[in-house]
């Protein structure tokens, strides 16, 4: 099928749906796309999460090689581990892929009771992502619906990575209230995030991303999902659209399904826009969220790992689901595009949307 003849921009596209509008094409907006970035442009992956100026003009120069929606990343699953104490690990070697936290700032119930929330705009990889903040906000390009990436509500995943995920398991059956007390300082905490980067960028062109994968249902049940993520990540939802910003995006990371009923509970915005692992199908997400975006989800591994010809089929097929879902879709990968992917594959990602993605 040959490529149409552009009539919008990227920028145009996403600005469609949010105003529940259909644009001409189905948008390519990956998520998470920093390290791939890094790697593409000759870059090492820890830069593309330690030096703000090169993983800006590797984003940049990334999604306008590719033909993608360009959102202003800067960021890393792990946050609140550094932030709050501890230490991290850049990435390096060929396995490693993100920064990792080496040492948690809590081992013990007694440590977790007696942490403070430290301050927001000082702590851990804050004061690089403000960095790469003021470089974004400077420009607004055509393929850029939005141009500064602001903290949102990651409250769970944050407290996972306060003492590490297996002893906050451990914790909401032996010491609930321990569980608790770390939710609501990393709620306070990212609720405190959001408001500075609307006092420093204002709400116009801000997007507040939040991600959950460690209240995946992989490592928590729903019972636990409604008992200590649901209040807090509503809550910290609700501070930040009161705020004033229009629309948040949440990457529902995993095996989310038995959450789904929970995390339809909580507001993400007019619309909101919603991102999805592959164990959620599109089909489920459009019924579970009738008034949002619904981005994803093909299984990232088929970008590692498959053929190119797979990686089309695969993408044809994610676009054909995706283009039945009325309150608008977004193509994207299921979570982080792989950072070694080869270059043919996303390009097959890139040529089978331009192919089955117009309406």
């Amino acid at each position: 099928m040959a490529k149409r003849n552009t009539t919008m921009t990227d920028k145009e596209r996403v600005e469609a749906l949010l105003r529940r509008e259909k644009p001409d094409r189905v948008p390519i907006w990956p998520f998470a796309p920093m390290g791939f970035c890094a790697v593409y442009n000759n870059l090492s992956i820890s830069d593309a999460y330690n030096e703000p100026e090169k993983a800006y003009n590797a984003q940049k120069k990334t999604a306008r090689d590719f033909g993608w929606v360009f959102l202003p990343m800067f960021g890393y699953a792990a946050i609140g581990g550094w932030e709050f104490g501890g230490e991290i690990k850049w990435p390096s070697g060929d396995f490693a892929q993100a920064p990792s936290v080496t040492r948690h700032p809590v081992e013990t119930p007694e440590d977790a009771m007696n942490l403070k929330m430290p301050d927001a705009k000082k702590s851990g990889i804050i004061p690089m992502m403000i960095e790469f903040c003021k470089m974004s906000s400077q420009e607004w390009l055509d393929n850029e619906p939005f141009n500064v990436l602001s903290i949102g509500s990651s409250a769970f995943t944050v407290a996972g990575n306060i003492p590490g995920p297996d002893r906050l398991c451990k914790w909401m059956i032996k010491k609930p209230e321990v569980v608790h007390h770390i939710m609501r300082l990393a709620t306070d905490w990212s609720v405190e995030l959001a408001q500075w980067w609307k006092d420093t960028f204002g709400t116009e062109g801000v997007l507040p991303l939040g991600g959950e994968p460690t209240s995946a249902n992989q490592l928590i049940s729903a019972k636990k999902f409604e008992e200590f993520a649901l209040p807090y990540i509503k809550e910290a939802q609700e501070k930040i659209l009161a705020m004033g910003y229009k629309t948040t995006y949440m990457h529902i990371c995993g095996e989310h399904n038995d959450n789904l009923p929970y995390w339809a509970q909580i507001p993400f915005g007019n619309p909101g826009i919603l991102s999805f692992g592959h164990e959620v199908s599109l089909d489920t997400a459009a019924r579970y969220f009738p008034n949002d975006i619904i981005v994803g989800n093909l299984e990232p591994a088929i970008i590692q790992v498959g053929k190119p010809e797979d990686v089309y089929e695969a993408t044809k097929k994610n676009i054909e689901d995706g283009k039945k879902i009325h309150q608008g879709y977004i193509f994207s990968p299921g979570c982080e595009l792989p950072p070694m992917a080869s270059v043919e594959n996303v390009k097959a990602v890139t040529q089978a949307v331009n192919d089955f993605g117009w309406y």
